[in-house]
C-alpha cells in the first residue's frame, strides 16, 4: 500500500496541454480558456516548475513566473479539468435539456403518452390502437395519416350539429348529392376482409364522366339504406 494521501480520480477528469512561446523577459502568461486553481502544471523548456516557488496561478486566467522567461522559451501548461460534452445525456439526472435534434438507434423504453378525452385525462399508454371500420391509416413518409369517418349525433350518421358552446346536439346533417371524382375499386383492401355491405347515406351518388366505380367480389352497394331521401 502506498504511503501518504491516496490518489482519487473521477471518470470525467481529463487534461489538456497548451504551449506558448515567450518573449524576452516575459513573466505573465494568459492561459487560453483559463484553468481551475490548483489544477495546473507549468513547464519551462521541459522542466516542471514548482507552484509558488517558481510560478503563481491564482486567478484562473493568468500564470506569473518568478524568473522571467527569455525569447522563444517554451512554456507549457498542463490543465486538469472536467471536460464534459455539451448537451450530453447524464446518467441518473432528474431533468435534462438537449438543444438540437436527437437521433436514437434502437428502442426507447419507459416513455408514455397522456391520453385526453374532451380535455379530461383518461390515462397514459405506450400504444394507441384505433379500432373500427371507420379508421383508415396511410403512411406518408415519416407521418401516419389517420382518417376517421362518421361523426357524433343523429345516430352516428353524417356530420354532427353542435350547440354554440360546441357540445353535440342530437342532430347531424348529410349532403343531398355527392360526386365520385376518381377511379374507386371497393374490395377487401378498403371495405373489410369478408363479405360486407357498402353503404352511402347520401341519397344521390353521381359518378363523374370518365371515372370508374367498381364494386368488387363479395361487396354489396346499398344507397340510402334509411330512405332519408323520402323524408
Amino acid at each position: 500500500m502506498a504511503l501518504g494521501r491516496p490518489i482519487s480520480l473521477t471518470n470525467n477528469v481529463a487534461s489538456k496541454i497548451i504551449r506558448l512561446l515567450a518573449t524576452n523577459n516575459q513573466t505573465v502568461f494568459t492561459v487560453p480558456g483559463g484553468y481551475r486553481i490548483n489544477q495546473i502544471g507549468v513547464f519551462r523548456n521541459g522542466v516542471r516548475l514548482s507552484n509558488n516557488s517558481d510560478f503563481t496561478a491564482l486567478d484562473g486566467s493568468t500564470v506569473t513566473l518568478v524568473n522571467a522567461a527569455q525569447t522563444n522559451d517554451e512554456v507549457l501548461f498542463e490543465i486538469q479539468d472536467d471536460f464534459r460534452v455539451a448537451d450530453a445525456i447524464v446518467s441518473a439526472a432528474s431533468t435534462q435539456t438537449i438543444s438540437g435534434d436527437l437521433t436514437v438507434t434502437g428502442n426507447v423504453y419507459g416513455a408514455v403518452v397522456g391520453v385526453n378525452s374532451g380535455g379530461i385525462s383518461i390515462g397514459e399508454a405506450k400504444t394507441l390502437n384505433f379500432i373500427g371500420s371507420g379508421n383508415t391509416f396511410a403512411q406518408n413518409g415519416d407521418t401516419i395519416d389517420i382518417s376517421i369517418s362518421g361523426g357524433s349525433g343523429g345516430g352516428g350518421l353524417g356530420t354532427a350539429i353542435n350547440y354554440s358552446d360546441d357540445t353535440p346536439t342530437p342532430f347531424s346533417y348529410i349532403d343531398s348529392h355527392v360526386t365520385v371524382t376518381s377511379n374507386l375499386l371497393i374490395d377487401t383492401e378498403n371495405a373489410g376482409l369478408t363479405t360486407s355491405y357498402v353503404v352511402s347515406v347520401v341519397p344521390n351518388v353521381e359518378v363523374a364522366s370518365g371515372v370508374a366505380l367498381t364494386v368488387g367480389t363479395g361487396k354489396t352497394m346499398i344507397i340510402d339504406i334509411l330512405q332519408i331521401g323520402d323524408l
